[in-house]
């Protein structure tokens, strides 16, 4: 953190000072998430208060493509490639004493994508399948669809999706948008299907060729009736080695799983502009591209998220992302 906090002071150091006033005055007049006031501007007056608050507020991993954003604006090109640098320093996780890189799962072949979504009575669903869609093509993803299914349609054709997953797939995605409740998701004929069904359809067991390869679920649905209105701001079992020679793998190990809303809560969904999740992947991959692993990627689409103000009729209401994952190595689209 102190390397990168340095590097940041480095950047803004070779700013003029009016050059200097037009970047405090484009954080705070553009549109990015979190914020940024005049309050937090007039605290930061040196260059090393503004590094702090731009590292508090947008993360270790998302200075740096804010600052590449704001240096092209107010024409600043020469900084913005040193910027770029320190984006690739913060994607290889460049903390404090130069901790090793993560390991990284392979990448280099095809990858398949698996899209659901349920169009009748989702308003702006459209809309979601549109922005998802764009994401993953520009994540080299080959797309299969199925819209408005009912419950053995959607069965089938997952299995046959799945069954053609082969040893040369780097990765599989599979997003599910519906109305849903607790644990399923409910198709055309409002009838539900259990979570739990679809990610075991794709475990170790089930789908050999995906061993040891990232499994990720993107599940934009309700998952419960409670709405989050905000605030105003078991022992461990004993557990034995297993010492055989023959390599064993656990059977849900390297998924990653994104859930629209906490357990028990409402998801959110505009009627024009679509799932607030979608549309905050879409902002933050227009923003940052595929320059970060997916847990830091999805951990600022979920900044974005609880950052923003929602309203269902007058009542303020607001969400959290909730991230899951057995994953072993980092994941760069």
């Amino acid at each position: 953190m102190e390397v990168l906090m340095a590097r940041v002071v480095s950047v803004l150091d070779k700013l003029t000072p009016s050059e200097e006033k037009s970047f405090k005055l484009y954080l705070k007049s553009c549109r990015l998430e979190p914020r940024i006031t005049m309050q937090d501007l007039e605290t930061a007056s040196t260059t090393s208060g503004l590094a702090d608050l731009l590292l508090k507020r947008f993360t270790m991993t998302g200075t740096p493509g804010v600052l590449v954003q704001v240096l092209q604006k107010i024409g600043r090109m020469d900084l913005v490639a040193e910027s770029e640098t320190l984006s690739r320093t913060s994607v290889k996780r460049a903390y404090e004493n130069d901790g090793p890189e993560l390991e990284c799962y392979k990448m280099d072949q095809s990858r398949k994508a698996f899209v659901m979504c349920m169009k009748n009575g989702r308003p702006g669903a459209e809309q979601d399948l549109n922005l998802i869609t764009n994401w993953l093509e520009k994540c080299k993803f080959k797309n299969t669809s199925c819209i408005d299914p009912n419950e053995a349609e959607l069965t089938k054709q997952l299995k046959k999706f799945r069954d053609g997953i082969k040893d040369d797939v780097s990765c599989c995605l599979v997003t599910l948008m519906a109305h849903g409740g607790k644990g399923f998701i409910k198709t055309k004929m409002n009838e539900r299907v259990n979570l739990s069904d679809i990610f075991e359809m794709f475990n170790n067991e089930n789908c050999p060729a995906l061993q040891e390869k990232p499994k990720i679920f993107v599940i934009q649905a309700c998952r419960g009736d409670q709405r989050d209105g905000g605030v105003v701001v078991t022992d461990d079992e004993p557990m034995d080695l297993d010492y055989s020679e023959k390599k064993r793998l656990p059977t849900f190990s390297d998924y990653y799983t994104i859930y629209s809303t906490q357990e028990d809560y409402v998801s959110l969904r505009h009627p024009k502009d679509g799932s607030v999740m979608i549309q905050a992947i879409n902002e933050v991959f227009e923003q940052h591209g595929m320059k970060w692993h997916i847990a830091d990627f999805f951990t600022q689409v979920n900044n974005r998220v609880v950052h923003t103000d929602y309203y269902m009729g007058k009542d303020p209401i607001k969400v959290v992302l909730v991230m899951e994952s057995t994953l072993t190595k980092a994941v760069f689209f």
